[in-house]
């Protein structure tokens, strides 16, 4: 199958990339490098353009004959997205819907859309199961339900096949340690942990230690970001025209702050100077999914469930390549 992957530059991205060319799928990349790295992308494989450009979006499609698309290319951030929503917004709704209709005019029928825990804010259940009810508590999180409303309307309206992959902490690095994090500021807590290790930060900020969860801090589901991938590749296969499918994915372990310092501290063997500071706007007390579904449709499991078995292969990257892709080439 011939598959666009848009933000195929990013994090999450380019494990995808590299586990979908793996099987022998034709990827190619399609990212404005705002935030991705080009070294993170196989060679002859990267077309630099941006979610705003409908026509750069549609040549892309048209001209490497695209079968599918993948949609990593948001902005992340719930602290930014709370500051700066209109930038959010902007990109993360009007952005994903130029895809969309990039992909009706070209006539590509399939795709597979990242979005995230963030869609269920405070739950009432954990672990979440995929119908609990959707209550974003910040811009990101709004964003994200957005497109996921919109992609339903399009599957009616335009007969286009997708899936939504809800995930939640993505982290960790390939097991080859050639492809990991490397964010431009960092806002991901297990690399900033790392980085106090590495010398390259005087201590953690731990914000909030006063929530209703066993340690007073937050508590999160961290998922390995090749098991992200496997998901795609496995979701991909199960996408029918005009119908779509909606999957939590994660290992169903909540991990708080302090466990993950705590992690890191053991793994790496660096003490990890803490700060405690107050609580910051939009973050959920706890974010732990259950992943029944997608185990019992995709035989999807994660392999690797283990804080300090992602700890380390996070450890690996980071303390091999400190200034991420700067250090080397692909």
């Amino acid at each position: 199958m011939r598959i666009l992957v848009v933000g195929g530059a990013g994090y999450i991205g380019s494990h995808t990339v590299r586990r979908l060319t793996q099987v022998g799928h034709d990827v190619w990349v399609y990212d404005n490098l705002s935030v991705g790295h080009a070294a993170a992308v196989p060679d002859g494989r990267l077309v630099v353009g941006d979610l705003a450009d409908s026509v750069a979006l549609e040549k892309a499609l048209r001209d490497h004959a695209i079968d599918a698309v993948m949609h990593f290319a948001a902005f992340t951030s719930v602290p930014e997205s709370v500051s700066e929503p209109a930038r959010y917004y902007r990109n993360n709704v009007v952005g994903a819907l130029n895809l969309l209709d990039a992909m009706r005019t070209v006539g590509v029928g399939k795709i597979v859309f990242s979005s995230t825990a963030a869609v269920y804010g405070v739950p009432d259940h954990v672990p979440i199961p995929e119908d609990s009810p959707p209550r974003p508590i910040n811009p990101y999180g709004f964003t994200k339900l957005a497109i996921e409303h919109a992609l339903a309307d399009y599957a009616r309206a335009y007969n286009i096949g997708f899936a939504v992959l809800r995930y939640f902490n993505a982290c960790g690095a390939s097991s080859d340690t050639s492809i990991g994090e490397d964010h431009t500021p960092e806002t991901h807590l297990i690399p900033i942990i790392l980085q106090v290790a590495l010398g390259r930060r005087e201590h953690v900020a731990v914000f909030g230690t006063d929530y209703p969860t066993p340690d007073g801090t937050c508590v999160r589901d961290y998922i390995h970001v090749e098991d992200l991938a496997e998901a795609h590749l496995r979701v991909l296969a199960r996408i029918e025209p005009g119908k779509g499918l909606t999957y939590n994915v994660a290992t169903g372990v909540g991990y708080s702050v302090r466990q993950v310092v705590e992690a890191v501290r053991k793994v790496t063997g660096h003490p990890i100077p803490v700060v405690e500071r107050p609580r910051r706007p939009g973050d959920p007390p706890v974010l732990v999914a259950s992943s029944q579904a997608i185990q019992r449709d995709l035989g999807w499991t994660p392999r690797y469930p283990s804080i300090e078995t992602i700890v380390q292969s996070a450890w690996k990257w980071h303390s091999t390549r400190p200034n991420g892709y700067a250090d080397y080439k692909l």
